[in-house]
C-alpha cells in the first residue's frame, strides 16, 4: 500500500468514526463498481448521504475538497446511479456530501460539506 493510499485509508476510517458520533449509521464503505467508488454510504435521519472522503495533511495544493473535479464528480454521480439501481432504493432522499480530513501528526481537523454536490 503505497503512502497516499495508506493516508486515504486512515482518513476514511476518521472520517466514519466522526459520522458515527454525529448519529450516522455507517452501511457500506468502499463501495466499488465500474463506474467509480464511493467512500462512504451512510444513513442519517431519513437521508441515505454518500460521502466522498479526501484527505490531507497540509493546504499546500489547495483545499482537499478542491481534488473533487467534474471527472470526479461525473464517476461519483454514476457509482451512486449504479449503487441506487442495484439497492433499488429510488424512492430514497440523498444527499452527497464531502469530507475534508486534516492530519497534522497529532492534529486532526474535520470539515463536513454537507449537499456539497447537488
Amino acid at each position: 500500500m503505497n503512502k497516499d493510499h495508506e493516508l486515504g485509508k486512515i482518513g476514511e476510517d476518521i472520517a466514519a468514526n466522526y459520522l458515527t458520533r454525529l448519529g450516522y449509521k455507517v452501511i457500506e464503505r468502499n463501495f466499488e463498481c465500474k463506474q467509480g467508488e464511493i467512500d462512504i454510504i451512510a444513513l442519517h435521519k431519513k437521508e441515505l448521504v454518500f460521502i466522498e472522503v479526501k484527505t490531507r495533511t497540509n493546504t499546500f495544493y489547495g483545499e482537499a475538497s478542491e481534488a473533487v473535479n467534474k471527472f470526479k464528480i461525473k464517476h461519483l454521480l454514476n457509482s451512486i446511479k449504479y449503487y441506487i439501481y442495484k439497492r433499488n432504493l429510488q424512492d430514497e432522499y440523498i444527499r452527497i456530501d464531502i469530507i475534508e480530513v486534516y492530519i497534522n501528526g497529532e492534529n486532526i481537523k474535520i470539515n463536513h460539506i454537507k449537499q456539497a454536490i447537488e
